[in-house]
């Protein structure tokens, strides 16, 4: 099957949230939804444009449209969870929902009145435009970019190791936790459009093994469910991967290359709703 569009994905979105215990983070969702569906590795894979996966894209817009609905709402760290009336509701109609959240948005003005296309509705995102600056470097200059990222993050004794007959191992470095506790690890670099697969994955561990305690792939693009499977296969090295929305995420948080002009006014008052649905 093709993947539905936005509105299709609003009840299979909703009985994935039911079924994760109420509170899912985002590739918890996407597995649980393609798997409600029954889709595909070639069509979760599938580009829509840039860095986003066409499945990806379109439940990002399904949540937007089921928390302005009040269903689902997001924290600062960006895990999602239903709301008291989500927790109430088991299906919607996605005409109402559409009706409801389009007059929101004309009426808080988030959005310019227009009609939705057979597609889905369009955006442009800041993340998409960064990974295609990303994509565009040379490859030791996204080496560089990720040592960097790895030391404003906290590791330390990070060097760039990259070099031909090495499996791929694009550098090392050590991570401490708490002061006591230390951890080498090595990590391999991938400018990728598409998604890298479960076989880039297992590649990767087997340059990894016996010469560090962790491994961290890094690309630009996005990852295959397989490949996200088979980095916590049981019995197996785990391997943290980091897609190009975490990358983008976390160039913003430090500031690398992206600038933030905040405008925050605190207002700070309490939802007792939220405790009721703990």
């Amino acid at each position: 099957m093709a993947v539905p569009k936005y509105d299709d994905l609003f009840n299979p979105l909703l009985k994935a949230m039911h079924n994760l215990g109420g509170s899912a983070s985002i590739s918890e969702q996407e597995d649980e939804v393609a798997s409600i569906l029954g889709l595909t590795e070639k069509e979760i894979s599938e580009i829509h444009r840039g860095n986003r996966t066409k499945f990806g894209y379109r439940l990002a817009w399904a949540r937007y449209y089921l928390k302005r609905y009040r269903l689902i709402d997001n924290s600062v760290r960006g895990v999602w969870a239903l709301t008291a009336k989500g927790r109430k509701t088991t299906s919607v109609d996605k005409k109402e929902v559409n009706k409801v959240v389009k007059f929101l948005d004309i009426k808080t003005k988030k959005i310019k009145e227009k009609k939705i296309d057979e597609e889905e509705p369009t955006d442009t995102g800041w993340e998409d435009e960064l990974l295609e600056i990303i994509r565009a470097l040379q490859p030791d200059a996204f080496e560089r970019l990720c040592q960097r990222l790895l030391r404003e993050s906290g590791f330390t004794h990070v060097e760039i190791t990259g070099r031909s007959g090495d499996g791929g191992i694009d550098g090392k470095g050590i991570v401490r936790i708490g002061g006591l506790l230390s951890f080498h690890m090595i990590f391999q670099c991938k400018r990728y459009q598409g998604s890298v697969s479960s076989s880039v994955v297992r590649d990767f561990r087997g340059a990894m093994i016996g010469r560090a305690d962790k491994g961290l792939l890094i690309t630009t693009g996005t990852f295959t469910k397989d490949a996200r499977a088979e980095a916590q296969r049981d019995g197996a090295p785990p391997i943290d991967l980091v897609d190009g929305q975490t990358l983008a995420e976390k160039l913003k948080e430090l500031r690398l290359g992206v600038e933030v002009k905040e405008r925050i006014v605190e207002d700070i008052s309490i939802d007792s709703d939220f405790f009721n649905v703990i």
